[in-house]
């Protein structure tokens, strides 16, 4: 009981001045801070290791947002300085794992719990969803930032011809190599706050290390998924005019590839709800 009054206060004062401290340094615009406070405070009342994965997620893609803005800012069309995410955004990228948390919270209330099969197949399903939604997550945001500063020429998942910068669906080894190094630090997250917080069997324990490597393989897999929906499902065209690389066809835009079907927000929430099915199935079978 202690636990359910304390919990829920701790989670709303830190929701608070991150989103707070977001807003002001630009990295979320008020919609956005609004909807980050109702998600963060979700994550980390129902249990410290979803808000730990989702704090890490948002630091991390926020700071690298920031780096080479200048760079960022001649390739991409849709630049906004600091990245300015809006409610949308915020709902794109935590939205399916905030309802994850709730249907978790509603089954095991207060209690962290480990990933066990034999205990709960359900709540193992649950909690693998939500390691691979922040995997995905922040593979894909990774694999993007520092992506596009890479030196190598961009392909082109789909053909592997080279694209210019900003291409829907352009990879790097670089960007490849990102995203399973940031799977890596959400499965990282995960696990060393679950030995602070869980208490489980010496074997289960033990074999929750293996979130690490699966978490990585998760990373890698959402960034794939995200490139594959952006080269074939999201628009990419060089505009003219702008002489940058834009999202929606137009008069002065020669079509590079895609169809007009998905925006970016959209690729984000099918490439995430297809990396939380196929993480949350892995982690039935392992665990």
């Amino acid at each position: 009981m202690e636990k359910a009054l304390i919990q829920p206060l701790i989670a709303v004062v830190i929701a608070c001045i991150i989103a707070v401290r977001a807003y002001r340094r630009k990295s979320l615009d008020f919609s956005g801070a609004i909807t980050g406070f109702v998600v963060m405070t979700t994550h980390l009342a129902v249990e410290t290791r979803f808000g730990a994965m989702l704090l890490v997620f948002f630091f991390t893609s926020s700071k690298l947002t920031k780096v080479g803005e200048d760079k960022k800012r001649r390739v991409d069309a849709d630049f906004k300085e600091g990245g300015q995410r809006n409610w949308i955004q915020v709902l794109s990228n935590a939205g399916i794992a905030t309802i994850l948390v709730v249907a978790i919270w509603k089954l095991t209330g207060w209690q962290d719990v480990c990933l066990d099969s034999n205990e709960s197949f359900l709540v193992t399903a649950l909690i693998g969803g939500v390691i691979g939604h922040y995997c995905c997550c922040n593979g894909d945001t990774w694999s993007s930032e520092l992506g596009v500063l890479s030196d190598d020429q961009p392909r082109l998942i789909t053909t592997f011809k080279p694209v210019l910068r900003g291409t829907n669906g352009g990879v790097t080894k670089a960007g490849f190599l990102a995203a399973t190094a940031a799977g890596s630090v959400i499965g990282l997250t995960f696990v060393l706050f679950g030995f602070l917080t869980t208490k489980c069997t010496y074997d289960a324990a033990l074999k929750q290390l293996l979130v690490i490597p699966l978490s990585a393989v998760a990373g890698l897999c959402g960034s794939v998924i995200d490139s594959l929906l952006g080269a074939t499902l999201q628009f990419s065209g060089f505009c003219t005019v702008r002489n940058k690389v834009v999202g929606k066809p137009g008069p002065t835009v020669k079509k590079i590839s895609g169809l007009t079907i998905l925006d970016n927000n959209a690729v984000n929430v099918v490439s995430i709800m297809l990396t939380t099915l196929l993480t949350s199935i892995a982690c039935v079978y392992i665990f």
